[in-house]
């Protein structure tokens, strides 16, 4: 009994258990990102999370054996995952995808680092939080909110009222309703070209913005479209 209780409580049995934990809550939230075919996945995830639980065990062990400071180590690994989180961004048009992915790296790397300090309950229990974010947290956002607000500034060189019938046009085609249209280089007679700032909401189900915004930029006489974060 004193021989299992002996191995059991040893660095090395310790350290084989929190890596396998790792790699199986790791790549957990990883399956789950997979399945919404995001740009990094299991084994993404997997790796991030059991390299986080290696690079804990690591600074555990030279502290042992060298007397430093154990969390020197884990702290180079938060600042660098940044590097790992950023390769997931992408740019997509108009819009920017992969926040949600990196963000979750990020948490897979702390739920190692907690796994690699012996904090199981900490870990097991982020994983299950941050799984349900992931998985559900959209169907509460879209009971509570269905529209969003649509903000552009549109640059027209010439034939400024022929230019904002067809944007009109346009707007009422993908069902945004138009709330508010404000010409704001009217009075000065020297400006080469007039702006347009245009403020209108719109159903997110099956709202094709970057479609919307490409077809706007493609009318006849328009310079620019910026999209304003509402």
């Amino acid at each position: 009994m004193e021989i299992i209780l002996l191995v059991v409580n040893s660095f090395w049995f310790q350290a084989i258990i929190k890596l396998i934990l790792g790699f199986v809550l790791a790549g957990i939230i990883g399956l789950e990102r997979s399945s919404w075919s995001k740009p990094a996945g299991f084994r993404t995830h997997a790796l991030v999370g059991i390299s986080a639980v290696l690079i804990m065990l690591c600074g555990e062990y030279m502290s042992k054996l060298y007397d430093i400071d154990p969390s020197r180590i884990p702290a180079q690994l938060l600042s660098g995952i940044g590097f790992i989180g950023a390769g997931t961004i992408l740019r997509d048009g108009f819009n920017v995808k992969g926040l949600t992915t990196a963000a979750g790296l990020l948490a897979v790397t702390c739920i190692g680092l907690s796994i690699g300090a012996g904090f199981y309950l900490g870990g097991i229990l982020t994983t299950l939080i941050v799984y349900i974010i992931l998985s559900y947290s959209y169907k509460i956002s879209d009971k509570l909110d269905h529209f969003n607000i649509l903000e552009l500034d549109i640059r027209i060189n010439k034939k400024v009222n022929e230019a904002l019938d067809n944007i009109e046009e346009c707007l009422t085609k993908y069902n945004v309703e138009i709330k508010q249209i404000k010409r704001q280089n009217k009075e000065d007679k020297e400006a080469k070209s007039e702006t347009i700032h245009i403020i209108g909401h719109y159903n997110k189900r099956g709202f094709k913005k970057n479609e919307l915004l490409k077809n706007i930029t493609s009318i006849e006489n328009i310079e620019e479209v910026l999209e304003e974060e509402s």
